[in-house]
């Protein structure tokens, strides 16, 4: 960087062993340590033939089989920092983790394979990822690069026709890694705090809200924690105002939302949403997690 100068974009290809979610965080630098690299989206290419094995079979070690991710940033500065993320699950391929973490999935090779058999992978990988857009490729040729993968601005904004599609739920075609939807009502300054403290908890800490065993001495103990790769959001104050969630791993942030609409009744009569994208998440029980931490006093 102090050689070259100034880049217009930074775009990082991973080999097909490598996990993005390593990755992502070294590039959510706190505005205030003066960065101006920011990440702003993470593909992953799937190979359409080959990923339905890869996905079965977590143990395979053939990188051609598996997904590749590219993180993209765009970046005039410095400051990076290292992360680490441990997963022990021996039903966790790289696959699930680059899919699970991706903004943009492009599914190349799709002449080689039949519809019958493209309709599955995209099932299989909606159910992984619910929020993620779709791009279906030959030879992988895209119509264009910017808005398609580059100039993504995944982490900047976050669209409520993505989330509204996530919330309608997806086939339960995979056991690993699924995505899940939870109701957020509007909330004042003071339980926006509580959410806050909510999250720190599950990103954290590790809420054992999968299976009631999660504590228990047995030895697989730890491959039934909730572990939370993605998380997205659109919540609503009861002033009208719009605020953002995102997350990647243990790291999250709010922002003021550019779009919100004005403060009118409709706006307060409406449901946030929160959109989890992980290992063993069950709605039901972080939906009632949640709902009890907004309504404790604080």
């Amino acid at each position: 960087m102090e050689k070259r100068g100034a880049f217009d974009y930074i775009l990082l290809e991973t080999t097909g062993l490598a996990d993005p979610g390593n990755l992502a965080p070294l590039f959510w630098v706190d505005e205030g340590l003066g960065s101006t690299i920011y990440l702003d989206g993470i593909v992953t290419l799937v190979d359409a033939k080959n990923i339905i094995r890869s996905l079965d079979d977590p143990t395979s070690a053939d990188p051609a089989v598996r997904a590749k991710a590219t993180a993209t940033a765009v970046a005039q500065g410095e400051g990076l920092q290292t992360s680490t993320h441990e997963h022990t699950s021996p039903e966790m391929s790289t696959a699930h983790l680059q899919i699970s973490h991706a903004d943009v999935i492009v599914i190349n090779k799709s002449d080689l394979v039949s519809p019958e058999q493209l309709t599955a992978v995209q099932n299989r990988i909606r159910s992984i990822n619910g929020l993620a857009k779709f791009h279906i490729t030959e030879h992988s040729k895209v119509p264009q690069l910017e808005g398609v993968l580059l100039d993504l601005h995944a982490y900047d904004s976050v669209d409520a026709d993505s989330l509204d599609f996530a919330t309608k739920g997806h086939s339960h075609l995979d056991r690993t890694i699924g995505t899940v939807a939870l109701n957020v009502s509007p909330l004042d300054e003071t339980k926006l705090g509580q959410l806050e403290t909510w999250l720190r908890t599950l990103l954290w800490e590790g809420l054992e809200l999968a299976h009631p065993d999660a504590q228990s001495g047995n030895a697989n103990a730890s491959t039934d924690r909730t572990d939370i790769h993605r998380i997205k959001g659109r919540i609503l104050l009861i002033d009208g105002k719009t605020k953002l969630l995102q997350g990647v791993r243990e790291v999250f942030e709010f922002i003021d939302a550019a779009d919100a609409p004005g403060g009118d009744s409709q706006t307060t009569a409406q449901q946030g949403k929160i959109i989890i994208i992980g290992r063993n998440v069950k709605r039901d029980a972080l939906q009632h997690s949640l709902d009890q931490a907004l309504t404790t006093r604080s």
